[in-house]
């Protein structure tokens, strides 16, 4: 059996930004957030994994989980250039990677496990979700997310029996380095980045999705609420907004409908190309991220190669199956 240490980020900034001022999102505090790392130690250590590698932050949120789950394993800090934003999460995955981890573990949200892919693109990951509009990570215990985590880290279940790839949008800017979303990238009518989240679905322009997800909350949810398209989906959707289409009332954020008008929708092909053009910004999964100049360029198109996100309910399904967490009858060493 093969396996690796296993990779936790644990994103301070998630579930804070602009809207719980603007909509009726909920804070998700960065005590809970070392709670719920603590108990994934917990999991993930019943389940066999003895090598942990995490991203430092300065609210010290896995440092604080490690004594608090009275972990007694390899457990030690990555470097970080400790800028407080994602590039720390870029750096970290690439080092999980380069360290032979056999699993990332992700507290945060869509734009979370966006950095972590922007840093090792494949990466396996266990994504619990603690962000606001989030489609790609889950909400799911952290003890059972870890114990998931530890079967995989182990080698007790090979990531391929209980991980696929997920799909995501490549991003081309004329003159730039690549960019690239897992849920949705979006061309919006603004000039600058400002509070970078995604609230106003008038200023919507053209949109890509990787999916269509109808019970989710953001702009995934305007086209899931038109024609869905799940995460297992061949292929995304591409919207194009405006008036000549039809009217939708959407859930743009937490406790927020806005009435959106769609002028197209229409699906997409594997790696067919959606260009877009300034000016305007690129809002990637759900924030803005990109300025787009005046006839600067973008290519947009949904690939099946992104992160490989490990199911968890699969993998415990597969590990009762054969019996890993059956405990030797009294008085036998378990042979």
């Amino acid at each position: 059996m093969t396996g690796g240490p296993v990779g936790i980020v644990a994103n301070p900034a998630s579930g804070k930004d602009i809207r719980r001022l603007v909509a009726r999102a909920s804070v998700f505090d960065n005590q809970e957030k070392a709670a719920i790392v603590a108990r994934a130690f917990v999991g993930a250590i019943a389940a066999g994994a003895t090598s942990f590698r995490y991203l430092p932050d300065r609210y010290g949120i896995v440092a604080q989980a490690i004594p608090d789950a009275g972990v007694d394993a390899d457990v030690a800090p990555v470097d970080s250039p400790d800028t407080d934003s994602a590039l720390d999460t870029i750096r970290a995955a690439a080092q999980f990677r380069d360290l032979g981890c056999a699993v990332v573990l992700t507290l945060g949200g869509d734009g979370t496990n966006r950095a972590v892919a922007r840093g090792w693109r494949d990466a396996p990951l266990v994504a619990i979700s603690t962000g606001t509009n989030n489609v790609f990570p889950r909400m799911i215990e952290g003890t059972v997310a870890g114990a998931a985590a530890g079967l995989v880290a182990s080698g007790a279940i090979a990531l391929a029996e209980v991980a696929r790839p997920a799909k995501l949008v490549t991003v081309t800017v004329d003159g730039e380095r690549d960019d690239l979303a897992l849920v949705d990238a979006v061309l919006v009518d603004e000039r600058f980045l400002g509070a970078r989240a995604i609230w106003d679905a008038s200023r919507l322009r053209v949109a890509v999705l990787t999916r269509a997800e109808p019970a989710s909350v953001g702009v995934s949810a305007i086209g899931g609420l038109l024609r869905p398209l799940g995460e297992r989906d061949p292929g995304g959707l591409a919207l194009d907004f405006g008036s000549g289409g039809v009217l939708v009332d959407a859930p743009i954020a937490p406790g927020l409908y806005q009435t959106v008008p769609v002028r197209r929708v229409r699906p997409l092909a594997e790696g067919e190309p959606v260009v877009v053009e300034g000016p305007g910004v690129l809002a990637l999964d759900g924030e803005r991220e990109r300025v787009l100049k005046q006839g600067q360029r973008a290519i947009l198109s949904v690939v099946p190669d992104g992160p490989r996100v490990v199911d968890v309910r699969q993998t415990l399904h597969v590990a009762a199956c054969r019996g890993l967490f059956r405990a030797a009858p009294e008085g036998r060493d378990g042979d």
